[in-house]
């Protein structure tokens, strides 16, 4: 599909519509047929703007559904089964839920990603380069900027055993791009990797209070800073701060169901908005339509609440359009607009159950209290929100596509940039913000422990759900040399923080993280020259 652009103009669409590889595999709209037939030839400009905009509202939805609604549903889901993360309680379970389902939570864009870029070999080398894009520039960009902003003391043994666990994974990688393909063998030993990690984050953690006992020391040089309940900034429950929770009355009163229904629905704290500078509120407003339809589609349990965010109309309005929104955008509608036997669509029939089902619960309880069966709720908000990620993620990959068409680049260049830089800001924001609140040491452990969760859990899933039993392999070829490229700049980045993190008594300051970010640019001019044939491999 390349060729595309050697063709007169005027033979563009013929092209586009009659090769075989031109065709995008899921997805809702047909980026390629829409930049080369719907727009004329001289407004190729105007139709790269509008797909670069739709690229950025996408990183947008893909940020929102994530930090607004996926992990607070995980959170709930945690509690539910009693994977408790408060620390002062020191039982195992803190671990645990940390490099599990807090890790699950932060990396469902990426992973997601990957997924879908890997269910398409000519895609692949997407999410490859997003995978060690990404890698490269948390462990650099990221790392030295929390280095930058508050100098620290590094967490010994656990930033230890995170590089080492992150630099196999990454060896794995390089060898299964060497040989060209990954087997059924090869993609569970990632997923059996990522286990045995999260076994030995167990393990070591264990080890260490039953070393110091079971009280609550400040932490030591090799353990990374943990705030208790009482030292957290601000509250962890969902959306406790964005929709008005603190001017909540101090006398509880009854409010109509429609008067629930529509605050519950809106994304605005007016009070807010009339306190925050001008460009909050510019984001803000690109934010709302995508956090309005979500309030609309997905709903979230907040344990920390005294209702645990209960909102009876809008929870059970989320009984009909969250099942119809999975189905919707399952194989892009595939499934939903399926007709049984021919005459009756499978969405209609999920229409008519969840309509009856959100009738009996809308009976048989109340809106001052929540049902004992409040928390299947966040597991159905977790599937929607999960539906949504991927969904978004499609299309992320197939603009991306259609873009490395347009412009001539390959899908790694691709991902290591766009791909990895979207994914990544969120991370980049928090990390910095963790650290300039006091925690540096948790901003750096998540630099290297977050993105091995990425890494084992993106590359074995991403391969494993494409396999079939007819042919239990799936074929990573490079699509260009920078591949090399990155395998290389990432395993030296982390080499070099393996090596010279100790030789500083893992004491981390600002040479340590100029260091990192001047790495990072080099790494950047070398993979766009190699990428633009103007540094040749042979």
């Amino acid at each position: 599909c390349w060729e595309v652009r050697k063709h007169n103009s005027s033979e563009w669409c013929h092209f586009i519509r009659s090769n075989l590889d031109c065709r995008l595999d899921g997805g809702f709209l047909d980026y390629l047929d829409g930049v080369f037939c719907v727009f004329p030839p001289q407004l190729l400009p105007v139709a790269v703007t509008l797909y670069a905009l739709w690229l950025l509202y996408l990183f947008i939805i893909l940020g929102v559904t994530a930090e607004k609604f996926f992990c607070p549903n995980l959170s709930a889901i945690s509690t539910n089964l009693k994977l408790s993360h408060n620390v002062a309680a020191f039982s195992l379970t803190s671990p645990l839920y940390g490099v599990t389902f807090l890790a699950f939570g932060n990396g469902a864009p990426d992973v997601f990603s990957a997924v879908v870029a890997f269910s398409d070999p000519r895609t692949a080398g997407l999410a490859i380069g997003a995978i060690f894009g990404a890698g490269v520039f948390v462990t650099t960009v990221v790392a030295g900027g929390i280095a930058l902003v508050k100098p620290f003391t590094a967490a010994s043994r656990p930033f230890l055993r995170d590089v080492i666990f992150y630099m196999v994974a990454v060896f794995l990688t390089f060898m299964v791009l060497y040989f060209g393909r990954i087997k059924l063998g090869e993609a569970l030993g990632y997923l059996g990797l990522y286990v045995f990690y999260v076994l030995t984050v167990v393990l070591c953690t264990w080890i260490h209070r039953r070393q110091r006992g079971d009280g609550l020391p400040p932490p030591g040089a090799w353990e990374p800073e943990m705030p208790t309940d009482m030292e957290e900034p601000e509250s962890s429950g969902t959306n406790s701060g964005d929709y008005g929770e603190e001017y909540r009355p101090l006398l509880p009163s009854r409010e109509s169901s429609l008067r629930i229904l529509t605050t519950a629905l809106s994304p605005l704290d007016y009070r807010k908005w009339r306190r925050k500078p001008w460009y909050w509120r510019l984001f803000k407003a690109f934010k709302v339509p995508v956090e309005l339809v979500l309030l609309l589609t997905v709903p979230v349990v907040d344990p920390d609440k005294d209702d645990q965010n209960w909102k009876r109309p809008l929870n059970c309005l989320h009984i009909l359009t969250s099942p119809l929104l999975c189905i919707l955008t399952l194989k892009s509608g595939a499934y939903g607009l399926y007709q049984i036997q021919g005459v009756f669509p499978v969405w209609a029939l999920v229409t008519l159950v969840a309509s009856a089902l959100a009738l009996i619960i809308f009976i048989t309880t109340s809106n001052e209290e929540p049902p004992k069966y409040h928390c299947v709720f966040a597991f159905l908000g977790f599937l929607a929100s999960a539906m949504w990620i991927n969904a978004a993620a499609t299309e992320l990959v197939n603009i991306l596509r259609t873009l490395g068409i347009i412009f001539q680049l390959s899908n790694t260049v691709l991902g290591l940039t766009l791909l990895a830089w979207g994914n990544s800001i969120g991370d980049t924001f928090s990390d910095l913000t963790m650290a300039r609140q006091g925690y540096p040491r948790m901003a750096f452990s998540a630099c290297f422990g977050g993105i091995i969760f990425n890494i084992l859990v993106g590359v074995g899933l991403g391969c494993l759900l494409q396999m079939t039993g007819s042919q239990p392999l799936v074929k990573l070829e490079p699509d260009s040399p920078l591949v090399w490229v990155l395998a290389g700049a990432l395993g030296l980045s982390l080499v070099f923080s393996f090596v010279t993190v100790p030789a500083q008594c893992f004491q981390l300051g600002n040479a340590y993280g100029i260091c990192l970010i001047a790495y990072y640019l080099v790494f950047l001019c070398v993979a766009l020259l190699t990428e633009f044939r103007v540094i040749h491999f042979s």
